[in-house]
C-alpha cells in the first residue's frame, strides 16, 4: 500500500506517519512543497530509528505520483466525503491520499475524484483529526482487511506477547 501526503506542513506529523509506514511496510510519498526540511530534527525524532526501514519518495507535484502509481486505486481522504473509510474494501496496492494539515486536499482534486473520496466519521462540530492520527486510522483498517499481510509473512502467526508467556492467537 501507499500513503501520499500532499504538501505536509508539520514535521512531527510526517515523522509519526513515517514511523507507521516503516513499521507496517507501507510506501510513503511526499508531495512538495514540504513545510519542513527532510533533515528536520523534529521529523527525525518522531520517526526515531525507523528511517532505514522506510521506503519514501519525494515528488515535485501530485501528477508525478499519479504517473508513478498508474493502475492503482486512489482514495482521497477528506472531511467533505460522504462515504466512510470503513465502507471501502481495500486491496494491497491501494493509494491513500491525505492533504496538508491546514487545508486538506485541493477542492479541484476532490471534485475530480468524488467517487473515491472517503472520510473518518466524527461529530459535525469537529473540524478534523490530527493528520498522523487520520493516516493511522485508515491505514490500519486497510491492513486489517488484508489480514496484516506483512506481519503474517514474518512469523506465519500473530503474536500476543506478555512478560514471560508466549501466547499465540
Amino acid at each position: 500500500m501507499h500513503i501520499v501526503l500532499v504538501e505536509p506542513e508539520i514535521p512531527g506529523n510526517t515523522g509519526n506517519i513515517s514511523r507507521l509506514c516503516a513499521a507496517e511496510h507501507l510506501t510513503l510519498h511526499l508531495v512538495k512543497p514540504l513545510g519542513f526540511s527532510l533533515d528536520d530534527r523534529h521529523l527525525k525524532r518522531a520517526g526515531l530509528d525507523y528511517w532505514d526501514l522506510l521506503d519514501v519518495h519525494v515528488h515535485e507535484n501530485f501528477e508525478e505520483v499519479t504517473r508513478m502509481l498508474a493502475g492503482h486505486h486512489f482514495y482521497y481522504n477528506t472531511t467533505k466525503a460522504v462515504r466512510a473509510y470503513s465502507d471501502v474494501a481495500f486491496t494491497a496496492g491501494d493509494v491513500l491520499v491525505f492533504g496538508k494539515e491546514t487545508k486538506g486536499l485541493p477542492e479541484e482534486l476532490l471534485l475530480a475524484h468524488e467517487e473515491d473520496c472517503i472520510r473518518i466519521p466524527m461529530i459535525e462540530e469537529a473540524r478534523s483529526l490530527n493528520l498522523s492520527n487520520a493516516v493511522a486510522i485508515v491505514a490500519m483498517e486497510a491492513l486489517r482487511q488484508q489480514g496484516f499481510p506483512h506481519l503474517l509473512q514474518k512469523s506465519g502467526r500473530l503474536f500476543r506477547g506478555g512478560t514471560e508467556s508466549h501466547e499465540y492467537i
